[in-house]
């Protein structure tokens, strides 16, 4: 079942979290259902993180209900709640081996040896880290580690797991490795997963959903997908990736297409936007979207400008073109290097035109 269909399993409901005359978060609410993987993703000091620790129980909310499968757990303790937290840090304890810190839940609770060990073993398998059992975790690297850390998280089988900043320890080639892993092992498990982080890539890949905050409200929820095509804000779209914003003014409106004047291009729109002609609008596109070449296109009316080519910042698998355009304002295209050799290399200097399709911007009025 989409996770958009499926009944809520945890309800956020009007929360509000005051610090003395400080708001860190502001009338949220988000139905998250049973098994998804959902993230809260902003800036440091958007709220994200006491939004983490009131589920988690480590504080209270101002106002509002947090509800888990119907009930309020506003009535239970961090330790009575049927809730486990990963922390960034792991916080793992040194002197004890790996198979003595994922048991080390389930012996607090008193569960038989027997049960004990069994549960510890299946964890160690679900991790691929049954051979590291006796090592301490000083004798891992930081992603066997952090799957020390899930293993613990996982063990005492809550009904929701909370991640906060899962893999800002990792260097960036393990944490894109890790990233897929932790899903996969999420997943198998089934188990409700509300994850915190600051890094957009890091949410687009592991979440169902994302939850982009901004000074503790919820400016947008969605699909990643959705996010990133279609943001509703100047904010989400330029905190989701890399975009273009052309400020401008809407010259035409109508059911089937609407015409936007910036300072160096009209942009022509392959929609309309219910708007009033004359008020001020955002045009953003995604550098990717853009055609760089040194020929004029057949149409150059709209969607396409003359500029130069003011850098190149080459990624291997992608490149840059930072261009300016005719009022110094600069633009960035992407091309994905698919050949190893252009039949037109563009370099440094270059006199170009940079040209998009009529499907290619998103119009934001705020």
């Amino acid at each position: 079942m989409p996770a958009a269909a499926a009944p809520a399993f945890l309800q956020i409901r009007d929360v509000v979290k005051d610090f003395g005359g400080f708001r860190a978060v502001n009338h949220a609410s988000v139905d998250i259902a049973k098994g998804e993987i959902f993230a809260l993703l902003g800036p440091s000091g958007c709220g994200k993180s006491t939004l983490l620790r009131m589920l988690a129980g480590f504080e209270a909310p101002t106002a509002g209900q947090i509800l888990l499968d119907g009930k309020d757990v506003a009535e239970f303790p961090p330790y009575e709640r049927p809730i486990n937290m990963m922390f960034q840090s792991y916080a793992l304890f040194p002197h004890l081996t790996v198979w003595e810190n994922i048991a080390f839940g389930l012996k607090r609770e008193g569960q038989p040896k027997d049960r004990i060990a069994e549960r510890v073993d299946q964890m160690l398998k679900l991790v691929q880290l049954s051979k590291f059992a006796q090592r301490k975790p000083h004798q891992l690297s930081g992603g066997q580690q952090q799957r020390v850390a899930l293993a613990r998280s996982l063990a005492k089988q809550p009904q929701l797991l909370l991640l906060d900043e899962p893999l800002g320890a990792l260097d960036k080639k393990l944490r894109e490795q890790t990233q897929i892993e932790l899903v996969n092992i999420v997943e198998q498990v089934g188990v409700t997963c509300v994850m915190v982080t600051h890094d957009q890539e890091e949410a687009m890949t592991m979440a169902s959903r994302i939850a982009v905050m901004s000074e503790g409200r919820f400016l947008q929820i969605g699909a990643p997908t959705e996010l990133y095509e279609t943001p509703n804000t100047r904010f989400v779209a330029d905190f989701i990736g890399n975009v273009n914003l052309m400020d401008g003014t809407l010259d035409v409106d109508q059911s089937d297409h609407c015409v936007i004047g910036c300072a160096d291009v009209k942009h022509y729109v392959g929609h309309g936007i219910t708007g009033s002609e004359g008020m001020s609008v955002t045009v953003a596109i995604r550098p990717e979207k853009i055609h760089v070449t040194r020929k004029q296109p057949e149409s150059s009316e709209f969607n396409a400008v003359r500029a130069r080519i003011k850098e190149i910042s080459y990624f291997g698998s992608f490149t840059v073109f930072h261009l300016v355009m005719p009022s110094g304002a600069l633009l960035k295209a992407s091309q994905a290097n698919t050949q190893r050799h252009r039949d037109e290399e563009l370099t440094w200097g270059d006199e170009v035109w940079a040209h998009w399709s009529r499907s290619a911007h998103v119009v934001l009025t705020q």
